[in-house]
C-alpha cells in the first residue's frame, strides 16, 4: 500500500471511530440533570428563553455533527473501494448517525419553540396579573 494511501485510510479510520464515540457524548450531553431540571422548573419568561437558548445551542451542535457524518457517508460511498467487505457496514452505520443527529436536531427546536412559547405566555400572564393588581387598587 503506498504511503498516502495508508495515511488516508488511518484519518479515515480514526474519523469513523470518534463517530463511534459521538453518540455517548451526545447522551452525556442531553441527560445532564442540571439542564433537565432546569427546564422542568423554568417559570419565568427569563429563564424560559435560556432553556430555549440551551435546546437551540444543541439543535446547531447535532446539525453540525449530521453534516459531518453525511460528508463522511459520501465519501464512504465515492471511495467504497478502500474499505472492502466494511464499505457497506460504514455506510450503513454511518447513515444512521446521520439520522439520529437530524431527528435530534428537530426534537431539540421543537423544545426550544415550546419554551419561546411558555415565555410569552409567562409575559401575557405577568401582564395579565398586573393589569388585574392595578385595577383591584383603583377600586
Amino acid at each position: 500500500m503506498k504511503m498516502k494511501t495508508r495515511k488516508t485510510v488511518i484519518t479515515l479510520s480514526l474519523l469513523g471511530l470518534s463517530a463511534l464515540l459521538s453518540p455517548a457524548i451526545m447522551a452525556a450531553d442531553m441527560t445532564d440533570g442540571s439542564n433537565i431540571l432546569a427546564a422542568q422548573s423554568a417559570t419565568t419568561p427569563g429563564e424560559h428563553e435560556a432553556v430555549a437558548k440551551y435546546y437551540e445551542d444543541i439543535a446547531k451542535a447535532m446539525r453540525a455533527k449530521m453534516q459531518e457524518q453525511q460528508q463522511l457517508l459520501e465519501h464512504y460511498q465515492d471511495k467504497s473501494y478502500l474499505y472492502g467487505r466494511q464499505a457497506q457496514d460504514l455506510q450503513a452505520h454511518t447513515d444512521a448517525l446521520a439520522r439520529k443527529y437530524e431527528q435530534a436536531g428537530k426534537s431539540n427546536v421543537k423544545e426550544a419553540h415550546l419554551h419561546h412559547q411558555m415565555a410569552t405566555q409567562a409575559e401575557e400572564n405577568i401582564r395579565a396579573a398586573s393589569n388585574l393588581q392595578r385595577l383591584t387598587a383603583a377600586e
